[in-house]
Protein backbone atom coordinates (compact mmCIF):
# COMPACT_ATOMS: atom_id res chain seq x y z
CA UNK A 1 0.00 0.00 0.00
CA UNK A 2 3.04 2.34 0.83
CA UNK A 3 4.40 1.21 -2.51
CA UNK A 4 1.36 2.58 -5.00
CA UNK A 5 0.55 5.76 -2.74
CA UNK A 6 4.43 6.60 -3.25
CA UNK A 7 5.06 5.96 -7.05
CA UNK A 8 1.22 7.91 -7.69
CA UNK A 9 1.93 11.59 -5.85
CA UNK A 10 4.23 11.85 -8.75
CA UNK A 11 1.94 11.54 -11.30
CA UNK A 12 -0.21 13.95 -9.64
CA UNK A 13 2.85 16.52 -9.05
CA UNK A 14 3.69 16.50 -12.80
CA UNK A 15 -0.02 16.67 -14.37
CA UNK A 16 0.02 20.06 -12.17
CA UNK A 17 2.46 21.48 -13.44
CA UNK A 18 1.47 20.27 -17.12
CA UNK A 19 -1.50 22.02 -16.60
CA UNK A 20 -0.02 25.18 -15.20
CA UNK A 21 2.44 25.41 -18.43
CA UNK A 22 -0.57 24.98 -20.36
CA UNK A 23 -2.98 27.83 -18.84
CA UNK A 24 0.63 30.05 -19.34
CA UNK A 25 0.52 29.45 -22.55
CA UNK A 26 -2.79 30.06 -23.51
CA UNK A 27 -2.16 33.42 -21.52
CA UNK A 28 0.95 34.32 -23.50
CA UNK A 29 -1.37 33.31 -26.70
CA UNK A 30 -4.42 35.19 -25.78
CA UNK A 31 -2.37 38.66 -25.13
CA UNK A 32 0.03 38.19 -28.35
CA UNK A 33 -3.97 38.36 -29.90
CA UNK A 34 -4.97 41.22 -28.18
CA UNK A 35 -2.01 42.97 -28.55
CA UNK A 36 -1.70 42.14 -32.33
CA UNK A 37 -5.82 43.08 -32.40
CA UNK A 38 -5.11 46.73 -30.78
CA UNK A 39 -2.20 47.36 -32.35
CA UNK A 40 -3.98 48.06 -35.63
CA UNK A 41 -7.16 49.89 -33.95
CA UNK A 42 -4.45 52.33 -31.53
CA UNK A 43 -3.45 52.93 -35.22
CA UNK A 44 -6.86 53.49 -36.77
CA UNK A 45 -7.59 55.52 -33.87
CA UNK A 46 -4.74 57.49 -33.63
CA UNK A 47 -4.61 58.07 -37.68
CA UNK A 48 -8.54 59.10 -37.41
CA UNK A 49 -7.38 61.84 -34.84
CA UNK A 50 -4.39 63.04 -36.80
CA UNK A 51 -7.23 63.62 -39.58
CA UNK A 52 -9.35 65.49 -37.99
CA UNK A 53 -6.62 67.96 -36.46
CA UNK A 54 -5.53 68.24 -39.58
CA UNK A 55 -9.01 68.91 -41.28
CA UNK A 56 -9.21 71.39 -38.30
CA UNK A 57 -6.20 72.53 -38.72
CA UNK A 58 -4.61 72.53 -41.63
CA UNK A 59 -0.72 73.64 -40.63
CA UNK A 60 -0.47 71.39 -37.76
CA UNK A 61 -0.26 73.95 -35.38
CA UNK A 62 -1.60 73.95 -31.99
CA UNK A 63 -3.84 76.25 -29.78
CA UNK A 64 -0.91 78.17 -29.13
CA UNK A 65 0.01 78.36 -32.48
CA UNK A 66 -3.19 79.66 -33.98
CA UNK A 67 -3.26 82.08 -31.10
CA UNK A 68 0.29 83.20 -32.17
CA UNK A 69 -1.14 83.62 -36.11
CA UNK A 70 -4.38 85.25 -35.53
CA UNK A 71 -2.19 87.53 -33.22
CA UNK A 72 0.59 88.05 -36.27
CA UNK A 73 -2.73 88.33 -39.01
CA UNK A 74 -4.27 91.12 -36.65
CA UNK A 75 -0.84 93.56 -36.81
CA UNK A 76 -0.58 93.09 -40.13
CA UNK A 77 -4.28 93.99 -40.70
CA UNK A 78 -3.47 97.27 -38.68
CA UNK A 79 -0.31 97.80 -40.12
CA UNK A 80 -2.62 97.73 -43.64
CA UNK A 81 -4.71 100.07 -42.33
CA UNK A 82 -2.38 102.42 -41.23
CA UNK A 83 -0.55 102.51 -44.34
CA UNK A 84 -3.37 102.98 -46.57
CA UNK A 85 -4.59 105.83 -44.18
CA UNK A 86 -1.07 107.35 -44.82
CA UNK A 87 -1.67 106.58 -48.35
CA UNK A 88 -5.16 108.59 -48.16
CA UNK A 89 -4.00 111.80 -46.65
CA UNK A 90 -0.82 112.18 -48.73
CA UNK A 91 -3.08 111.89 -52.06
CA UNK A 92 -5.09 114.81 -50.07
CA UNK A 93 -1.96 116.15 -49.43
CA UNK A 94 -1.02 116.03 -53.11
CA UNK A 95 -4.39 117.11 -54.34
CA UNK A 96 -4.46 120.07 -52.24
CA UNK A 97 -1.00 121.33 -53.59
CA UNK A 98 -2.04 120.39 -56.98
CA UNK A 99 -5.10 123.27 -56.49
CA UNK A 100 -2.62 125.41 -54.88
CA UNK A 101 -0.41 125.61 -57.79
CA UNK A 102 -2.86 125.99 -60.29
CA UNK A 103 -4.57 128.75 -57.87
CA UNK A 104 -1.23 130.50 -57.93
CA UNK A 105 -0.54 130.14 -62.25
CA UNK A 106 -3.56 132.01 -62.47
CA UNK A 107 -2.91 134.31 -60.04
CA UNK A 108 0.35 135.36 -61.50
CA UNK A 109 -1.41 135.07 -65.00
CA UNK A 110 -4.07 137.58 -63.54
CA UNK A 111 -1.02 139.95 -62.70
CA UNK A 112 0.91 139.47 -65.87
CA UNK A 113 -2.09 140.68 -67.49
CA UNK A 114 -2.82 143.61 -65.58
CA UNK A 115 0.99 145.07 -65.74
CA UNK A 116 0.44 144.51 -69.35
CA UNK A 117 -2.62 146.48 -69.53
CA UNK A 118 -1.08 149.55 -66.79
CA UNK A 119 2.01 149.32 -68.70
CA UNK A 120 -0.32 150.10 -72.31
CA UNK A 121 -2.53 152.53 -70.41
CA UNK A 122 0.79 154.45 -69.51
CA UNK A 123 2.09 154.51 -72.74
CA UNK A 124 -1.16 155.81 -74.22
CA UNK A 125 -0.99 158.23 -70.87
CA UNK A 126 2.69 159.26 -71.95
CA UNK A 127 2.22 159.61 -75.67
CA UNK A 128 -0.91 161.38 -74.62
CA UNK A 129 0.74 163.60 -72.52
CA UNK A 130 3.90 164.14 -74.83
CA UNK A 131 1.31 165.31 -77.67
CA UNK A 132 -0.30 167.56 -75.13
CA UNK A 133 3.15 169.24 -74.15
CA UNK A 134 4.29 169.38 -78.40
CA UNK A 135 0.96 170.87 -78.84
CA UNK A 136 0.95 173.58 -75.91
CA UNK A 137 4.75 174.11 -76.82
CA UNK A 138 3.33 175.13 -79.93
CA UNK A 139 0.96 177.48 -79.08
CA UNK A 140 3.42 179.14 -77.15
CA UNK A 141 5.56 179.35 -79.69
CA UNK A 142 3.21 181.35 -82.19
CA UNK A 143 2.18 183.42 -79.33
CA UNK A 144 3.26 187.27 -78.89
CA UNK A 145 6.76 186.46 -76.18
CA UNK A 146 5.16 189.06 -74.17
CA UNK A 147 1.78 187.36 -74.04
CA UNK A 148 3.91 183.78 -72.69
CA UNK A 149 5.94 185.71 -70.38
CA UNK A 150 2.72 186.64 -68.62
CA UNK A 151 1.92 183.49 -68.34
CA UNK A 152 5.00 181.97 -66.92
CA UNK A 153 5.50 185.07 -64.09
CA UNK A 154 2.30 182.63 -62.49
CA UNK A 155 3.68 179.44 -63.32
CA UNK A 156 5.66 177.01 -61.23
CA UNK A 157 9.25 177.50 -62.70
CA UNK A 158 10.17 173.80 -63.56
CA UNK A 159 6.88 173.91 -65.73
CA UNK A 160 8.04 176.97 -67.49
CA UNK A 161 11.48 175.94 -67.56
CA UNK A 162 10.15 172.42 -69.36
CA UNK A 163 7.94 174.32 -71.57
CA UNK A 164 11.08 176.89 -72.94
CA UNK A 165 13.52 173.92 -73.26
CA UNK A 166 10.83 172.78 -75.81
CA UNK A 167 10.35 176.57 -77.44
CA UNK A 168 12.46 177.33 -80.26
CA UNK A 169 15.49 179.46 -79.44
CA UNK A 170 14.40 182.58 -80.41
CA UNK A 171 10.73 182.41 -79.10
CA UNK A 172 12.58 181.44 -75.98
CA UNK A 173 14.93 184.19 -76.06
CA UNK A 174 11.69 186.74 -76.21
CA UNK A 175 10.02 185.49 -73.51
CA UNK A 176 12.73 185.39 -70.88
CA UNK A 177 13.16 189.22 -71.90
CA UNK A 178 10.12 189.87 -70.73
CA UNK A 179 9.98 187.82 -67.63
CA UNK A 180 10.73 189.47 -64.33
CA UNK A 181 14.14 189.39 -63.39
CA UNK A 182 13.33 187.02 -60.17
CA UNK A 183 11.25 184.58 -62.62
CA UNK A 184 13.80 184.87 -65.02
CA UNK A 185 16.44 183.65 -63.02
CA UNK A 186 14.69 180.66 -61.15
CA UNK A 187 13.72 179.58 -64.48
CA UNK A 188 17.48 179.94 -65.27
CA UNK A 189 18.80 177.82 -62.36
CA UNK A 190 16.38 174.95 -62.87
CA UNK A 191 17.57 175.32 -66.69
CA UNK A 192 20.98 174.98 -65.42
CA UNK A 193 20.51 172.44 -63.42
CA UNK A 194 18.68 169.82 -66.09
CA UNK A 195 21.83 170.79 -68.34
CA UNK A 196 23.98 169.89 -65.22
CA UNK A 197 22.42 166.63 -64.66
CA UNK A 198 21.80 165.75 -68.54
CA UNK A 199 24.65 162.70 -69.71
CA UNK A 200 27.83 164.04 -71.68
CA UNK A 201 28.99 162.36 -74.36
Amino acid sequence: MTSRTGHRRPRRHLRGGTLLLIAGLLIVSATIRLGMQAGPALARQMAERTDREQVHDPLGAGAADRDELAQVLAALQERRAALEQRERVLEDRARAIELADAALDRKLTELVEAEEALRAMVAVADGAAETDLARLTDVYDKMKPKEVAELFESMDPHFAAGFLARMRPEAAAGVMAGLSPQVAYSISVVLAGRNANAPKN
